[in-house]
């Protein structure tokens, strides 16, 4: 557990170092440059990666709460829409138009979803604690950025409509694939 919890906070304290702390990430950055700066993150950020993968994998799942009957489908829909968001945080889409901060609300959302289909240990260290990353970093973002600016650019119809077509295509590559990087099948017999 102490390498899940671990990778969360390292994962957490990097990302929000640039809106809690930005004195002292600029310091940082000023003494060791912007390239090193750059890569220092990186391989923090990878490391963090590195220990949720492995602690989730190393510690035993012990029951906290009793998740509900319909927690496991409803995941499985908001999955769908929290792909959508981490889009449409790559380019112009409508959806900017309403939610300032997709990839963080798409986090969220993914967070949400799968704490409604488990209800272990490891699964409430690591989406509780991601989902309170993400709520964190859009509160302070906001915060420092002042009111929001929608963007002026605007996906056409055809681009919002390819962009729903690779989202079905990344939700079914990512339901296969599910078992085999989180070790939990979505489907038993």
């Amino acid at each position: 557990m102490a390498m899940l919890i671990t990778g969360v906070l390292l994962w957490s304290l990097v990302h929000l170092m640039k809106s809690v702390t930005p004195g002292l990430r600029a310091s940082i950055q000023g003494a060791i440059g912007e390239g090193p700066h750059k890569g220092l993150v990186a391989l923090l950020l990878l490391m963090s990666l590195a220990l949720m993968i492995f602690g989730w994998r190393a510690t035993p799942a012990e029951f906290v709460y009793d998740p509900p009957a319909w927690g496991r489908h409803a995941n499985m829909a908001l999955m769908f829409v929290a792909i959508l968001l981490l889009g449409a945080a790559q380019g112009s889409s409508r959806i900017r138009q309403w939610i300032r901060h997709p990839m963080l609300t798409g986090v969220l959302i993914w967070a949400f979803g799968h704490l409604l289909a488990n209800g272990d240990n490891k699964s409430l260290v690591l989406f509780g604690g991601l989902g309170l990353w993400a709520l964190i970093s859009i509160i302070t973002i906001s915060r420092n950025e002042g009111a929001w600016v929608k963007p002026a650019k605007i996906a056409t119809a055809g681009r919002e409509l390819l962009s729903l077509v690779i989202v079905a295509i990344l939700y079914a590559l990512l339901f296969w694939a599910h078992p085999f990087l989180s070790g939990v099948p979505l489907i038993t017999r």
